[in-house]
């Protein structure tokens, strides 16, 4: 798949703001399916103190209309001390035996400290309610030799066994020299789905290109072809942007290479684009994603015409 064309079929979700944990945005959509065209779309609000919980609204995507959308959060952010104290911002989700995971990332802001995060996992039950699957950070950063992870995406591998796709910072590289951080994508391996070693490869990164990566989605296509969308910011001020690598036979492409889509000219997405979520439905591929202010002004939806 090369010379990607996203068309926008517009914003599809705004959050109302009904709820204290979810005042406002509604970032990091991610598609569960439930029945026929239907999906439930999970996603990150925003309380006053800007910690985040997963909302959710279920979403016809044939007649691109929401059918419901619930006032409560599905899950909190954590009691004081937790690994997910000050939020959760979602992944993905995966299938293990008879239990579906859905991985995310784990907040950490300390007052006297940098922010950081750690990796969890809730549990998608058969009725699409969430609950905690550990207590405790199922991947801690120190287990990659990181100090912070974030945004998990987790698939199955047709050899057996699975890959996870996520986001680290090494050492102090919160500022890499230009104002901006380093934190890179990196591929880890499991042969059992919970426990998880380091593969060795990476996305490909170059500082004031593209060197703040976040919210990676794969697409595997009949061919066994991968191709991967993200955020990524560049170090040169300008706000996210969606950015795209494929895997050929010399490893993966250098980014942002050929997402196939931009900021508009206008409006709720024309100041950032990002934490894109790819996935297929009736033989079409879709992407769910945010624009301005890191999903404040809502969730956008687009398919792929070439």
């Amino acid at each position: 798949m090369s010379g990607h064309k996203w068309n926008k079929l517009g914003r599809i979700f705004t959050p109302a703001g009904g709820h204290p944990e979810l005042l406002s945005h509604a970032a990091n959509p991610l598609p569960v399916h439930m029945s026929g065209d239907v999906y439930r779309i999970f996603f990150n609000g925003r309380d006053a103190g800007n910690r985040s919980a997963v909302g959710a609204f279920d979403f016809d995507i044939m007649r691109r209309e929401v059918i419901e959308e619930y006032h409560a959060p599905f899950f909190s952010a954590g009691p004081p001390g937790s690994f997910y104290a000050d939020g959760v911002s979602i992944g993905n989700c995966y299938r293990v035996g008879n239990v579906t995971y859905l991985v995310f990332m784990g907040w950490q802001n300390p007052p006297d400290a940098h922010w950081r995060g750690d990796i969890g996992r809730l549990i998608v039950h058969d009725d699409y309610t969430l609950s905690l699957a550990e207590e405790t950070a199922f991947i801690p950063a120190d287990h990659f030799n990181g100090i912070s992870l974030s945004y998990p995406w987790v698939q199955a591998m047709t050899s057996g066994g699975y890959e996870m796709w996520y986001g680290v910072t090494y050492d102090n590289n919160w500022d890499a020299g230009n104002g901006e951080m380093l934190h890179v994508l990196r591929r880890a391996v499991s042969a059992n789905g919970h426990e998880w070693a380091d593969a060795g490869d990476a996305i490909p990164f170059a500082l004031g290109v593209a060197q703040a990566f976040s919210r990676p989605t794969v697409l595997v296509g009949p061919d066994g072809a991968e191709d991967m969308w993200f955020s990524y910011r560049s170090g040169d001020g300008t706000p996210y942007r969606i950015g795209h690598s494929r895997k050929t036979g010399d490893g993966w492409t250098m980014p942002p290479g050929d997402p196939g889509i931009d900021v508009s000219a206008a409006g709720w997405d024309s100041e950032m684009i990002e934490y894109p979520f790819v996935f297929r439905h009736a033989g079409q591929v879709y992407m769910l994603y945010n624009g301005n202010s890191y999903g404040k002004t809502g969730i956008g939806l687009a398919e792929l015409v070439q």
